[in-house]
């Protein structure tokens, strides 16, 4: 299927179900005792089928970032939702049909029944050296790990710190830049350009992309391979895919300039760490 006949089925998809979504959850909108209500797995929350698994962490005092739960959870349902009706992936849905999602602590024995996790704004986070050794031995063993939402140098400076902490041999684990022929943005769409996505505030207010500025005008797609070049920790830097998926209900101009390229992209980079 052509690239440009591939977005537009995905668009299509997505805003008949973008319409469901709005009537089951009000508009977009929730309570803040159940929106911010955090899900935490037990010995029979998983199944087999894909299960979205969000990373807590704590808060650096010298960090940029607004903490693990930003976007949390409408990002995580809406995502594993796209994920079961643009593939063939089995999602692990709950007897209502809503998507179960959990969110997981480096230290918890529940990370390792997770092969795709991701965090949001590593720039404000902070990793003991126990939790850095658990997700080493966790992307090591095959896991992945993404970070996304976190923009300009200081959160990059950062959450570089923070990684070091997981990976300190430089030399043995290097941050790459991933070009776009890289297999990663190819496992189902075509995807030909690095979306710069911002959130949807951002957006509405000034119709730009780029949250800090000239200081991140060009979004940046970095990793850490292992040693047979499986990309373990992916980094989406000055972009923010998690708002695209949590509020592409909310204004129809953001769902098609942001949200659609978003799934295109996030959904090749889940199969990529599905099937690698």
């Amino acid at each position: 299927m052509k690239p440009a006949i591939l977005t537009a089925t995905l668009a299509a998809s997505m805003m008949l179900v973008a319409a469901a979504n709005a009537q089951r959850f009000g508009g977009g909108q929730r309570g803040y005792g159940e929106y911010f209500r955090i899900r935490r797995p037990d010995r029979n929350s998983f199944n087999g089928d894909f299960t979205f698994c969000r990373l807590a962490f704590r808060q650096a005092h010298d960090g940029d970032g607004n903490g693990w739960g930003v976007d949390y959870p409408r990002a995580d349902e809406n995502f594993s939702i796209r994920l079961s009706e643009l593939t063939k992936s089995r999602g692990n849905f709950d007897e209502q049909n809503d998507p179960n999602y959990y969110v997981v602590q480096a230290a918890d024995d529940a990370l390792f029944e997770c092969p795709f996790v991701m965090m949001t704004e590593p720039g404000g986070a902070f990793l003991s050296t126990d939790e850095a050794a658990r997700l080493r031995a966790y992307m090591l063993k095959g896991g992945f790990l993404w970070a996304d939402d976190f923009w300009g140098e200081y959160a990059w400076r950062h959450w570089i710190g923070e990684v070091r902490k997981i990976f300190p041999e430089e030399r043995e684990y290097p941050i790459v830049d991933v070009p776009m022929n890289h297999a990663i943005f190819h496992t189902l769409f075509d995807v030909k350009e690095f979306p710069q996505i911002p959130g949807i505030g951002v957006w509405a207010g000034w119709r730009t992309t780029s949250e800090r500025g000239a200081e991140s005008a060009t979004p940046h797609a970095r990793a850490v391979v292992d040693s047979h070049g499986r990309v373990m920790l992916f980094m989406s830097h000055n972009t923010d895919f998690g708002d695209g998926y949590e509020r592409e209900g909310d204004d129809p101009s953001y769902f098609y300039n942001f949200s659609v390229p978003g799934y295109a992209a996030g959904i090749d980079i889940l199969l990529y760490a599905m099937t690698h």
